[in-house]
């Protein structure tokens, strides 16, 4: 079994930055693409950034220039590293990891319990 777990979330003014990390623990899996995703309170929720296990990287057109996400393959984790934060970017974010379990076929997708990021103007 596989738990994700966030941390770096909280309170920025705007043009700040912060650093989100997720973390996938467990045992006997392998990690293809991470992703983080946000949800803002009334919107759907929406694609930030993924990165595959070779290190490609896409980015919503909103945070394109300004975040950057990355991943540490032998740590299981994957980072997001948010600059020149706007109070649009306001929302629970969510990191999301696909994960191929050794003993069986198929690929699950774990979700993360999501930690607040709210940019002040």
């Amino acid at each position: 079994q596989v738990q994700l777990v966030e941390s770096g979330g909280g309170l920025v003014q705007a043009g700040g930055s912060l650093r989100l990390s997720c973390v996938a623990s467990g045992s006997a899996f392998s990690i293809g693409d991470m992703g983080w995703y946000r949800q803002a309170p009334g919107k759907q929720r929406e694609l930030v950034a993924t990165i595959n296990s070779g290190g490609n990287t896409n980015y919503a057109d909103s945070v394109k220039g300004r975040f950057t996400i990355s991943r540490d393959n032998p740590k299981n984790t994957v980072y997001l590293q948010m600059r020149s934060l706007k109070p649009e970017d306001t929302a629970v974010y969510y990191c999301n990891a696909k994960i191929r379990p050794y003993l069986g076929s198929g690929t699950l997708g774990y979700w993360a319990t999501g930690t607040q990021v709210t940019v002040s103007s």
